[in-house]
């Protein structure tokens, strides 16, 4: 039985890329003591999760975004490269990469960022403030209950340093849970007659997996379900060891990614809006975004030639993300799942390009060499032929074909539609109504701008929020983001800070949610940009001595403009402006370094605090 006066408690279910991410923020923008459980129910998935952890991405496995854009802060972009560069402890790395320094364009191995994350956790732990606890949790939570007092969770096998095992399930009471729980994997119906054949892996991306191909036979014949990034790993994994049979990829749509250039560097262009009329039908929908593609290439080929060929598409995505909104709003949600349905693998293309580290290993193979053949069709079956081999079925393209294959790679993707999730979880959440699917896109979970779980009639589920996959469907239609960026890295450091700031607001006593109408107080005007400023440097500081210390400059500021208010009120407003300017996304994140003066208020504050 708990204490009726425990602290404030924040679980955060899941701790791979989204749970940590949002963790260490909630350790440095805490200002009182509040404990934090950081709860996962594999271990092996811990500051990882399924894209990142060690076992199931060998050493050559990279993101397939640059080493320079891979930064947790996106107030801080260089701190993946300063952390593999100076900080990260190199005794155990592979030969390949020890003696690497690594700069902005160069690829680095997945792998490394359950370290880097694990680190920057760590630190984050012992820089918060007093009576600011972390608690990395085992366990998985399998139901929500909202109470007077915030939720009340029920967790399997809940155990941390210092506390038993729970045998069974355990109630854990809180004042706010926070969704982590990452992609959910689709379930492969058509090879329903095969999952737990030798020969077929379901899910490449563990430890059992990447040995079984790294023992495979070098002339064995290899079907790999899918032709994108994930399919490119496994090819190029492949290739790397010597393999000499013939490597199968298909996929209905047969797109393959694009390749960085060499010197490539994220940038946001301001080019000119698409043009659609919805009134026109949804028959012409996709047949306007074409057109309107065209229009934006042959403008960013004039008006920008220093833009790579290759890396146009990304511009044009990037750029439009703030005017799909609107778009969006007018257009029917049938007819947008029909859209995000049909050209999602082409989006995916447009999107997201991959290091030539993996995609020059490949695309050889399969250019030159022929070894790698894409296919194009649709997996619909999957049998056993005999002990060790497999026949898959393939539709498209005219009458049904088969593949024989000596080992199945399955990257059948994750599931968009949550009402099919296996997890107990989401089950729960949507059987009892605190969470409702997506309406407009049928991807993920309704949410507000906070990420607050949605229930059917639009209020608010309690304490409960998301962050990450969960969010999908709310990503494309209120920020315009497509494909896989509904919820990638750069999404998610977002959410991370937003989230972890709304949170604290409700819980801690120096902020009150009611926050004032309209501009500042005519006491506040002239000093309203330098309040925000010093928020924003408090919550992008790492050391605790340096966040008390623009604290402190902030209430005073306050008190000495507002002597006769309350002050916890327009502590809030400041908050969450700070806030917005910190996800500010319609710049790169050098560039919001740059605006946010964080260079130069760094190197005042050491010298004003030495």
């Amino acid at each position: 039985m708990e204490s009726p006066h425990r602290s404030r408690r924040i679980v955060v279910v899941g701790a791979g890329l989204a749970g940590t991410a949002t963790t260490i923020r909630l350790l440095r923008f805490a200002t009182e003591p509040v404990e934090i459980v950081l709860l996962e129910r594999r271990k092996e998935h811990r500051h990882a999760g399924v894209a990142y952890f060690p076992a199931g991405n060998p050493w050559s496995h990279v993101f397939n975004i640059q080493a320079g854009r891979m930064s947790a802060f996106r107030e801080d972009v260089d701190d993946f490269l300063n952390w593999a560069n100076e900080e990260a402890d190199r005794s155990a790395w592979s030969a390949e990469w020890r003696d690497v320094t690594f700069f902005e364009s160069d690829p680095a191995p997945r792998r490394l960022y359950a370290d880097y994350l694990a680190q920057r956790l760590t630190e984050a732990a012992g820089e918060a403030c007093a009576g600011v606890v972390l608690r990395e949790a085992d366990g998985e939570m399998i139901d929500l209950v909202p109470c007077a007092a915030g939720v009340t969770a029920v967790i399997e096998n809940l155990s941390w340093p210092g506390k038993e095992p729970g045998l069974g399930s355990t109630t854990l009471d809180a004042d706010h849970i926070i969704l982590a729980t990452g992609p959910e994997l689709r379930h492969p119906r058509f090879a329903a007659a095969v999952l737990d054949h030798p020969s077929y892996l379901r899910m490449p991306y563990t430890g059992a997996a990447v040995e079984r191909i790294r023992t495979l036979p070098p002339h064995a014949v290899v079907a790999i379900i899918g032709t994108m990034l994930s399919a490119y790993d496994f090819a190029a994994l492949l290739l790397r060891q010597g393999h000499a049979g013939p490597i199968y990829m298909i996929s209905p749509s047969s797109l393959t990614p694009r390749t960085y250039p060499a010197d490539h560097r994220h940038g946001v262009l301001d080019i000119p809006a698409p043009t659609i009329d919805v009134e026109r039908g949804s028959a012409t929908l996709a047949g306007q975004f074409e057109a309107e593609w065209l229009r934006a290439c042959l403008f960013v080929a004039g008006q920008h030639p220093e833009v790579h060929p290759t890396v146009i598409s990304e511009r044009i995505a990037k750029s439009w993300e703030a005017h799909l909104p609107e778009i969006i709003r007018h257009v029917s949600a049938e007819d947008l799942q029909t859209l995000l349905a049909r050209y999602g693998s082409r989006i995916a293309t447009l999107r997201v390009s991959a290091m030539a580290y993996t995609t020059a290993l490949v695309d050889s193979a399969y250019r030159d060499s022929g070894q790698v053949q894409v296919i194009t069709g649709r997996v619909t079956d999957v049998r056993p032929l005999g002990q060790d081999r497999l026949s898959l079925t393939l539709s498209g393209g005219g009458s049904p074909r088969t593949v024989e294959a000596d080992l199945v790679i399955s990257n059948f993707g994750r599931e968009f539609d949550y009402t099919e999730v296996a997890s107990p979880l989401w089950q729960r959440l949507l059987s009892s109504g605190l969470a409702v699917p997506h309406r407009k896109t049928g991807r993920g979970v309704e949410v507000d701008e906070f990420g607050t779980l949605l229930m059917a009639d639009g209020r608010g589920s309690g304490a409960i929020c998301a962050v990450g996959a969960p969010r999908e469907g709310d990503e494309i239609v209120r920020h315009g983001r497509l494909g896989a960026f509904g919820f990638n890295l750069a999404t998610i450091k977002n959410h991370s800070v937003s989230v972890a700031a709304h949170v604290l607001r409700h819980l801690e006593s120096r902020f009150d949610s009611s926050e004032p109408d309209g501009p500042p107080t005519p006491a506040l005007d002239n000093e309203w940009a330098d309040l925000v400023s010093l928020e924003i440097q408090r919550l992008a500081a790492r050391e605790r001595r340096r966040r008390a210390e623009y604290r402190a400059q902030l209430d005073l500021k306050l008190r000495t403009g507002l002597a006769q208010f309350d002050i916890r009120a327009w502590l809030s407003a400041i908050n969450r402006a700070a806030i917005d300017r910190l996800t500010e996304v319609s710049v790169t994140p050098r560039e919001l370094r740059a605006q946010l003066a964080l260079d130069h208020q760094s190197a005042t504050s050491d010298r004003s605090l030495q």
